[in-house]
């Protein structure tokens, strides 16, 4: 029961604020130009703030597992992979290949890790460890698959001459390098590393910075979602659905328990396989040309579902006695 309160008081309020942007929207408080702009300034402001945050005060030193760190990064590195190629496969749709890709993959790691570990274990544990491994490599996979899959007339764009595989490799490294995201883990890993503390008065502007990532995020995906175009798209967002949720821990958690991983560590790979898709899905996916309704249709049915199956899993890892 412990588990299923923490749950719901998780992603329940998550949920809600989704709610508030989607309301906000059709009573005419906001707009779809507020949606974008707003949109603009957690992709490039709020989130690295906020990751930053997290990591720069994080002990990685005292807490560096090697062998914890590698199975996060090739788990990861095959999870995307291995979703990717079966997308190729399967799905006949180019346009949504790359919102599907990254919302079946892409966790809530550094948002819900460091809560859930927190409120089991009184401390934040192995959660910094694994955002570190995973989620760089999350936002890596993210910005090559969707400049890779980008379609520009998703938002009325001008639709230049297809480019070659060279061009799109050069513009992806390109990308990576530029992502807010990944710059904001590295420095908040360096800051780590190096011991560095900011001053009170740029603490406490960090603090309120990285403050409004996530309830800004939330409000523009309720903001900008659509119910009747949603649902003509609820074949693939149920299917990343089980795949989120479901799939992806069925497949490796059952490893990571042979391997000799157990509380805080089982808690944090949890974490990053089966937690709801993360908000930066459709902040990233509308801000590099791809499906956003998609992604917002995954976020806001895995963030639903999930104090429900995320409470399934911590029960079934209970009952066996592993955390």
């Amino acid at each position: 029961m412990d588990s299923f309160i923490f749950s719901l008081n998780s992603t329940i309020p998550i949920f809600l604020v989704m709610i508030v942007g989607y309301v906000i929207r059709k009573i005419g408080i906001v707009d779809e130009h507020f949606a974008t702009v707003a949109n603009r300034y957690v992709f490039k402001v709020s989130l690295p703030v906020l990751l930053f945050r997290d990591l720069s005060v994080a002990n990685f030193k005292s807490d560096f597992d090697l062998k914890f760190v590698l199975f996060c990064c090739i788990v990861t590195i095959l999870m995307f992979s291995i979703t990717w190629i079966l997308t190729e496969i399967f799905m006949k749709d180019d346009s949504m290949k790359g919102a599907f890709i990254q919302a079946s993959c892409r966790s809530s790691a550094a948002i819900l890790g460091i809560a859930f570990i927190q409120n089991i274990y009184k401390d934040a544990g192995m959660a910094p460890l694994m955002i570190v491994a995973a989620v760089p490599l999350f936002n890596i996979f993210a910005v090559t698959i969707l400049t890779f899959k980008a379609h520009p007339e998703l938002h009325g764009k001008n639709i230049s001459s297809s480019t070659s595989k060279k061009e799109n490799i050069k513009k992806a490294a390109i990308n990576i390098l530029k992502n807010p995201i990944i710059i904001g883990i590295v420095i908040g890993f360096v800051a780590s590393l190096l011991n560095i503390k900011l001053p009170t008065i740029l603490n406490k502007t960090v603090e309120s910075i990285a403050a409004t990532a996530t309830p800004i995020a939330l409000i523009c995906i309720g903001a900008s979602f659509e119910g009747s175009k949603a649902i003509k798209k609820i074949k693939p967002t149920l299917v990343a659905t089980f795949i989120k949720l479901i799939l992806l821990a069925a497949i490796f958690i059952p490893v990571a328990i042979y391997m000799g991983f157990r509380n805080q560590e089982l808690i944090a790979i949890l974490i990053m396989l089966a937690s709801p898709t993360t908000v930066t899905c459709f902040v990233m996916a509308k801000a590099m040309d791809n499906d956003e309704v998609l992604s917002s249709s995954i976020v806001v049915l895995t963030t639903l579902l999930s104090s429900i199956t995320l409470t399934a899993w911590i029960f079934l890892l209970r009952s066996c006695s592993l955390i």
